[in-house]
């Protein structure tokens, strides 16, 4: 229990500056689908930005994060600080100057296609050039983000939680000013707004690096580089590990990718629009599914560190449950406002009516996933904390194959107005799928996993989250003349009176134990 007071505790604070991020982020796209739109310069922004964020999943905060804190936990837990720091160090290293030498030749080939371009006569392709672009300008970011995904990895290890939880509050800071700076110039071209843009987030990947090794510093570990301990048997374990998640990773990636291009020959404004509806759902699900995902993982490695399955199981179940009691609703909510939601954050200015039904459209499928996304963000650090990385794999490339049969059947079957929704659908059944395997392959690996003690409270939650959504159904006939912000609020204030009285109707026994708990943990300390 003390264990499992502690991941909410930790939760709860990278939560809470997630929050912040995320509220950050809610006014940075306000801005942005005012001043950008959704046309073709924002589908080529969205295109360019998925080839750093590309690189983060793989070495930053994704792949290298679920190879290197299980083995670096382990030996700050059985081992020692310095030995701990000396396999960050060389790790850091390493992936520095891998990236560095990726971003060089990579900045060689997009020369080689501008030349081929200009050859061909295709230099007319104004969405390709503007990519091009975007992507010679975000490339460098790759090593920023990369690095100072490294840094989050090691101080979440380290149970300081804070400092790599307020990191993207910088991102946001530096896109809000510099749209703040753009919309004083109204002459300025859209293609000129978006490329200011893409130089804000190179300043702030700066920035955020700089801030994570700053930290690291203080902690203990020194983000100093070094050629020793290279071929250390704890770094070469990492780089094995390493291998196999960057290929379910890569496997991710590329099918996100594939996903982007798809989007292009789904019509030329689809990928912009499901970037957009990506972000709204990207609201819960950040603050929540990454909160746990971030804590069970150096978590989990603790406890299989020490062979304390029994207490991992307690905490996989307990976080599994505390997450879906925000996450169902949410679910709901989303789905049952998607179209108000959407007029509220993003119409106005270049983003009109029509832009505002699409992504009204994709986001009312992307909120049936999202336990589904976040009930995976749990299961996967389970496996990764007991230097697993086959299993997250053979399941990655299982919904990769799905997603994408699933993907190109929607752009060929469907009216190019529900495409990018056909996009949106098979992601979430992908996501359901995926949940089912892991499940299924975490029993077959550690026997029992605590999972099914949750499932009342589970169809409880998901009673009261119905009770709102109906709720919201027949109540918004009555608020229609509000104006659309308040009626918004009105909306999501009685909604969220609905669940919670519903659910404590529903749940009083779990409500007593919880609260028996907390005073038991409360007199104990």
């Amino acid at each position: 229990m003390k264990k499992t007071g502690g991941i909410l505790k930790n939760a709860f604070t990278v939560g809470a500056f997630t929050a912040l991020s995320r509220v950050l982020g809610l006014v940075r796209e306000m801005m942005q689908s005012r001043l950008i739109g959704a046309g073709i310069e924002q589908s080529a922004f969205t295109l360019a930005f998925a080839i750093p964020n590309m690189a983060r999943k793989l070495f930053g905060e994704g792949a290298l994060t679920a190879a290197f804190v299980p083995v670096f936990k382990s030996e700050a837990e059985t081992g020692s600080i310095e030995r701990a720091a000396k396999l960050a160090r060389a790790v850091m290293t390493m992936v520095l100057l891998m990236l560095g030498s990726l971003v060089l030749l990579s900045m060689g080939v997009l020369e080689t296609v501008v030349k081929f371009r200009a050859e061909l006569g295709l230099n007319d392709m104004a969405r390709l050039k503007l990519t091009i672009r975007l992507v010679k300008t975000l490339l460098p970011y790759m090593i920023f983000i990369c690095g100072a995904a490294f840094g989050m990895g090691v101080l979440n290890s380290l149970g300081r939680f804070k400092a790599a939880s307020f990191m993207p509050c910088l991102l946001n800071f530096c896109w809000i000013g510099i749209l703040a700076w753009i919309s004083f110039f109204p002459e300025m071209r859209l293609d000129q707004r978006i490329h200011r843009v893409a130089m804000a987030i190179l300043v702030a990947g700066a920035l955020q690096m700089a801030f994570l090794f700053w930290r690291m510093h203080v902690s203990g570990v020194s983000p100093v580089p070094t050629l020793k301990g290279w071929f250390e048997p704890k770094t070469l374990l990492v780089w094995k590990n390493l291998g196999i998640a960057a290929l379910g990773a890569g496997a991710i990636q590329i099918n996100y990718m594939l996903d982007q291009i798809l989007a292009q020959i789904a019509s030329p404004w689809a990928a912009g629009v499901i970037g957009y509806a990506e972000r709204l759902m990207d609201l819960p699900l950040g603050i929540i599914g990454v909160a746990f995902g971030t804590v069970l993982l150096p978590t989990f490695a603790g406890l299989f560190a020490k062979r304390d399955v029994d207490e991992a199981r307690s905490a996989l179940a307990s976080s599994v449950k505390s997450m879906m009691f925000v996450m169902i609703p949410a679910a709901f909510g989303m789905f049952a406002l998607s179209g108000l939601i959407t007029q509220v954050i993003y119409e106005g200015g270049s983003f009109g009516p029509e832009a505002t039904l699409r992504v009204g459209r994709a986001l009312a499928v992307y909120s049936l996933g999202l336990g589904f996304f976040g009930f995976q963000k749990s299961m996967v650090p389970w496996f990764q904390a007991q230097n697993d990385m086959k299993t997250p794999l053979r399941v990655s490339v299982a919904t990769v194959i799905l997603n994408a049969a699933l993907n190109i059947l929607a752009v060929v079957a469907l009216p190019e107005e529900w495409r990018h929704v056909g996009l949106a659908a098979s992601t979430v059944v992908c996501a359901l799928v995926g949940c089912v395997l892991l499940v299924v392959k975490a029993r077959r690996k550690n026997g029992r996993t605590g999972l099914r003690t949750i499932c009342l409270p589970m169809a409880k939650i998901a009673s009261a989250a119905a009770a709102m959504a109906l709720a919201i159904w027949c109540l918004r006939p009555l608020v229609a003349g509000l104006g659309r912000i308040l009626e918004l609020a009105v909306l999501i204030a009685a909604g969220g009176g609905v669940y919670f009285a519903a659910a404590a109707l529903a749940m009083r026994q779990e409500l007593r134990d919880f609260l028996a708990s907390r005073k038991r943990r409360q007199a104990r300390t």
